[in-house]
C-alpha cells in the first residue's frame, strides 16, 4: 500500500533562488539514488513562500529503508542540510504521512444466480 510523504515549509524570502536551486538538486538527486518518487509543490493559494515535498513510498517499511539509505549519505546530508539550514524559516517544517484507502471488495455472484 502506497505511503505519501507531506512535507510543508516556509522558504526564506531573501533565499528564495537559492533555495528553489535546492530543490531541484534534491529532487533530481533523490529521484536518481532511492527508490522512491519526490515532487516539488508550489503554492497557487495560501501563503505565498510556504512550499512543500511530496514523498511517494511502496509502502512503511520502504519508506524506512529509504529515509536509513539517505541518512547515511554523506551527499544527501550535505544537499538536506544546506537546505534547511540556509533556505528554510526556522520551526516551519511541517510532516504528514498519509496513506491510501484500501478498495473495498465486492463479492462475485454465484453460478447459480446467472443462469436463472
Amino acid at each position: 500500500m502506497p505511503v505519501f510523504v507531506y512535507q510543508t515549509f516556509v522558504i526564506k524570502q531573501e533565499k528564495f533562488k537559492e533555495a528553489i536551486e535546492n530543490l531541484r538538486e534534491i529532487k533530481k538527486f533523490r529521484n536518481e539514488n532511492y527508490n522512491h518518487t519526490i515532487e516539488i509543490l508550489t503554492p497557487v493559494s495560501g501563503k505565498d513562500h510556504t512550499y512543500a515535498l511530496l514523498s511517494t513510498y511502496e509502502g512503511l517499511a520502504e519508506m524506512e529503508l529509504q529515509n536509513k539509505k539517505m541518512f547515511e549519505d554523506e551527499e544527501y546530508i550535505k544537499l538536506i542540510g544546506d537546505f534547511f539550514l540556509e533556505n528554510i524559516a526556522e520551526n516551519s517544517m511541517f510532516t504528514q504521512i498519509f496513506r491510501t484507502i484500501s478498495e473495498v471488495k465486492t463479492k462475485k455472484k454465484s453460478d447459480d444466480s446467472k443462469n436463472k
